[in-house]
C-alpha cells in the first residue's frame, strides 16, 4: 500500500503524536488529562502544605493520571545532612500517603531515581533558558537575600529543573500555589522555545490555583506566608505536631485587637487567615463560621479552632505512624519503574532533535 510519508508526518504532528505516544505509557488504559506536583524533603511539612496543595491533590486522583514526585534534587540546592535528607525523603512519601494519596491510583516517585530530570533540565539550559528568565525570579531573591553572589547556582537554576520535571511526563496540569505560578510560567516559554526551533516536542501545561486555601498564612505573622523552614515554630502547625503542642500554636495565633471574627484579608490578616485553615479543615463556608462566632470573641473561637486542629491531626497521624519505612521503598521504586519507560522516550527524542542521539 501506499503511504504519503510527508502527509504521515503532518497528521502526527497535529495530534501531538508524541506526546500521545507518552501519555499511552503512563495511562495505559484511561483518557486522562496528566497532572505533575512535588515537595521537597526539607523542613516540617505544616497544614498550609496540605490545605494549599496536597488536599487538592487527593481530589484529583478520581479525575486525573496523577503523578506525585518526592523532588530531593530541589532540596539540596541548599546545604543538606546526608542523613536528615534521606529520612526527609520516606516522611514526605508517608504523608502523602497519610493525607490520602493512594498509590494505587497515584503514581508516587523520588525524583532522583529517573536521571532524565537532570537531563532535560541541562538541555533546557542550553536550548530555551536565558539569564534574563531566571533573574525575574523572586523566589530566588526571597531565598539567597542579600547573599546572592556567594549561593549555589542551583539555586539559582532551579526553576528549570522544575520545569523539567513537568514537561517530562506531558503534563497538563500543575497544581500550584500562587507563589509558583511564575514557574509554571516560565515552563511554558521554555517548552514553546523548544518547539519553535525544533517542532512539536512538549506539550504547553497550565497551572491550577485552588481559589481558597491556596496561601496559608504563618501563625506568628499572617502578612507572609506559612513555611515549612520558619525559624519560629510558632510560624507553621506541622503534620506531625503533637496535636496538645497545635492546640497551644493556635491559641498563640496573631489577630488583632478588634475582636471580631469577621473575614476581611486586607485589614484583618489574623483572624482572616485562621478563619481560612477552620473552613477548609472542618469543610464549612466562610460565611457559616461567621455566623456561627457573632457576639463572640476571638477566645472563643480559637478554642474551637484548636479542637478541629487537634482532631485532624490525631487522624492523620494514626495513618503516618502505621506506614512502614520499607512500605515507602518499594512505592518509590514501583513509581519510578512505571515511569521510566516514558522519560526515556521522550529523552531519546529530544537528542535526536538536538542531534546528540
Amino acid at each position: 500500500m501506499y503511504i504519503n510519508f510527508r502527509r504521515y508526518y503532518l497528521f502526527c504532528q497535529s495530534i501531538d503524536f508524541y506526546s500521545y505516544r507518552a501519555k499511552i505509557k503512563i495511562d495505559m488504559n484511561k483518557n486522562k488529562k496528566i497532572i505533575f506536583s512535588g515537595v521537597q524533603p526539607s523542613g516540617n511539612l505544616h497544614i498550609g502544605n496540605y490545605l494549599g496543595a496536597i488536599s487538592q491533590w487527593v481530589k484529583m486522583q478520581e479525575d486525573f493520571t496523577c503523578i506525585f514526585c518526592v523532588v530531593d534534587y530541589h532540596a539540596i540546592t541548599v546545604k543538606q545532612d546526608p542523613k536528615i535528607l534521606r529520612e526527609k525523603i520516606i516522611d514526605i512519601a508517608k504523608i502523602y500517603i497519610a493525607s490520602g494519596i493512594d498509590p494505587k491510583k497515584s503514581i508516587i516517585f523520588k525524583q532522583s531515581d529517573i536521571k532524565e530530570h537532570t537531563e532535560l533540565a541541562w538541555v533546557l539550559n542550553c536550548t530555551s533558558a536565558r539569564m534574563s528568565d531566571l533573574n525575574k525570579m523572586t523566589q530566588f531573591k526571597d531565598k539567597a537575600g542579600k547573599n546572592q553572589e556567594n549561593v549555589g547556582v542551583g539555586l539559582f537554576d532551579y526553576p528549570v529543573l522544575m520545569a523539567a520535571d513537568i514537561l517530562l511526563y506531558d503534563t497538563d496540569i500543575v497544581p500550584v500555589g500562587d507563589d509558583q505560578l511564575q514557574h509554571v510560567e516560565l515552563t511554558r516559554t521554555l517548552a514553546r522555545r523548544f518547539n519553535d526551533r525544533f517542532g512539536q516536542t512538549f506539550k504547553i501545561p497550565e497551572a491550577r490555583l485552588q481559589k481558597v486555601g491556596a496561601r496559608i498564612m504563618g501563625l506568628d505573622d499572617p502578612t507572609k506566608k506559612m513555611s515549612k523552614s520558619a525559624k519560629s515554630e510558632l510560624n507553621y502547625i506541622a503534620l506531625t505536631d503533637d496535636p496538645a503542642k497545635a492546640k497551644k500554636k493556635i491559641m498563640k495565633a496573631t489577630t488583632d485587637s478588634d475582636g471580631r471574627v469577621k473575614y476581611d484579608p486586607k485589614n484583618k490578616p489574623g483572624i482572616s487567615n485562621l478563619m481560612t485553615i477552620y473552613s477548609l479543615l472542618e469543610n464549612t463556608e466562610i460565611g457559616v463560621i461567621e455566623e456561627r462566632y457573632i457576639g463572640k470573641g476571638y477566645g472563643d473561637f480559637k478554642k474551637d479552632l484548636a479542637e478541629v486542629v487537634a482532631e485532624y491531626l490525631t487522624n492523620f497521624q494514626k495513618t503516618y505512624y502505621n506506614i512502614t519505612n520499607t512500605e515507602i521503598e518499594k512505592i518509590l521504586k514501583k513509581g519510578a519503574k512505571k515511569l521510566q519507560p516514558t522519560a526515556t522516550d521522550l529523552m531519546d527524542l529530544i537528542k535526536k532533535k538536538i542531534g546528540s542521539l
